[in-house]
């Protein structure tokens, strides 16, 4: 009787993991072509893969994209036939315990060299979508006070922007 109670939970522990493992590879599949699909400029493929009301949040400052917004800013980058091609090379996925939330971070090679996406994908009608991404370059650590050098006369003038607004 012992035994066939640890061989049960064996077998419940292999079943919720193997569920696990298949929703990451799931996850790791919609990743990897909404990234091919912007390499290969299709459009229809790479928003089908978002949510309605998914957010992409760029490398600028101002780039914090709605899904429509997102759609008219990219659109002339896909029409050309060459959007962006970024490869992941490292990606970590979690779930929650529900299985139908998860979230994720990546390195890149982009043409940016390496980038950082990070994102949250829901289950819709079965089916993962991503519903909210974040691109940010990656800087060594040694390079930041280069990076602010180059970055400071506009970071200011657009904090004083945004702080004005928040008075207002």
């Amino acid at each position: 009787m012992k035994n066939k109670l640890v061989y049960l939970c064996l077998m419940f522990m292999a079943v919720t993991l193997n569920a696990q493992t298949t929703e990451k590879q799931k996850i790791n599949q919609v990743l990897d072509s909404w990234h091919q699909a912007a390499a290969d400029a299709d459009f229809d493929a790479y928003f089908g893969k978002m949510t309605k009301d998914g957010v992409f949040i760029g490398t600028d400052a101002m780039e914090n994209w709605q899904n429509e917004e997102f759609r008219t800013f990219s659109k002339p980058y896909f029409d050309r036939g060459k959007a962006w091609s970024f490869t992941a090379v490292q990606r970590n996925v979690y779930l929650n315990e529900a299985k139908n939330f998860a979230w994720f971070d990546e390195l890149l090679d982009t043409q940016m060299k390496i980038c950082r996406g990070s994102g949250v994908l829901k289950k819709e009608n079965g089916q993962w979508k991503i519903a909210h991404y974040v691109l940010s370059i990656a800087v060594p650590n040694e390079n930041v006070g280069e990076l602010i050098e180059i970055k400071e006369k506009k970071d200011d003038q657009l904090l004083q922007e945004l702080k004005g607004k928040q008075q207002n």
